[in-house]
């Protein structure tokens, strides 16, 4: 068995065609699809169902497909820390993130890597914060940009905290509070709010601060995106509560000091089982000396790096 051959049955079961993973193996299609039945026929079991319409994966291919992927990350990262000790960086670095994260210029730290390390694969993925910390505890993103309650810590992670603030009321120009320089949250409670999901970080950092005040407020906007919820305050049609450095960047829209704000900490997250070069290289530039044996880190002011035994807390 091969490792090309597994890259082959990985480009088919992710474009579900032989002829679109060809295109992204560069390969011509008879030369993919024959080794992928020399595959099959060394395994005694196919693979992939084949009609003209489609392809898909067989239970086979399905039980085949994870163990393919391991072994190709074993062997992207076994080449890697060669790589490393010869003083090169390569491999892969995917970077998960909040869209509200602040702390950190993340693409100016992506492009001052790129520049150092121009062999390193870069990808971004934006997500919630428990998603973010889930796929790093499995080892599908090497490094994320979090934030969470400050009330709430990250679990089976390595986390340094980089940042905390408290977030601010954002208001369209003409709202009636748009003049004000502060409020608290019983004036904002009967107010119409925009805001992320139920059960998310950024959405439980006001559901805790307005249910510790013993008051409720009516949500009547949900969205997923940061961007198009300012958007949606902007218009008139409700008010929000953001991170004060997320809201600079924005336009069209007024900010008030909230005096009981909840708050919020900005937290990077690695594994425990060890950083990739790629990924060691990377909180280098952030000030952040993370060992490769994935033991607490050092760097940045703020609480130590450390390990945690239990399950993520609901963070995202």
């Amino acid at each position: 068995m091969e490792l090309q051959q597994m890259r082959y049955v990985i480009a088919v079961a992710e474009t579900n065609s032989f002829t679109r993973a060809a295109q992204r193996c560069l390969v011509v299609q008879s030369a993919l699809s024959h080794q992928i039945a020399r595959l099959e026929r060394e395994l005694g079991a196919r693979l992939f169902e084949r009609t003209s319409r489609r392809v898909r994966l067989t239970p086979a291919g399905a039980a085949f497909l994870p163990a393919a992927r391991r072994c190709l990350d074993a062997a992207e990262r076994a080449a890697a820390e060669v790589a490393a000790s010869v003083g090169e960086v390569r491999g892969r670095l995917e970077v998960g993130l909040i869209p509200t994260v602040a702390a950190v210029d993340v693409p100016n730290v992506l492009k001052d890597f790129h520049r150092r390390h121009p062999k390193a694969r870069i990808s971004v993925s934006v997500g919630a914060s428990d998603e973010l910390v889930e796929r790093v505890r499995q080892g599908e993103i090497e490094v994320a940009f979090l934030g969470i309650p400050i009330t709430a810590r990250p679990r089976g992670v390595m986390a340094r905290e980089i940042a905390r603030e408290r977030l601010v009321a954002v208001v369209s120009p003409d709202h009636p509070l748009a003049g004000e320089t502060s409020v608290d949250l019983r004036r904002l409670s009967s107010e119409v709010f925009v805001d992320l999901p139920a059960k998310t970080a950024g959405r439980a950092q006001s559901d805790l601060a307005f249910t510790a005040a013993g008051l409720t407020r009516e949500v009547a906007f949900e969205v997923t995106n940061a961007d198009y919820l300012a958007r949606l305050v902007g218009a008139g049609l409700g008010v929000a509560l953001l991170p004060p450095a997320y809201v600079a960047g924005l336009a069209g829209v007024a900010t008030i000091e909230v005096t009981d704000a909840p708050g919020r900490a900005e937290y990077v997250i690695w594994g425990r089982e060890g950083l990739t070069p790629a990924a060691a290289a990377f909180l280098e530039l952030l000030g952040i000396e993370g060992e490769r044996t994935g033991a607490p880190a050092g760097g940045r002011p703020g609480p130590s790096a450390r390990p945690s035994a239990g399950p993520s807390d609901r963070v995202g």
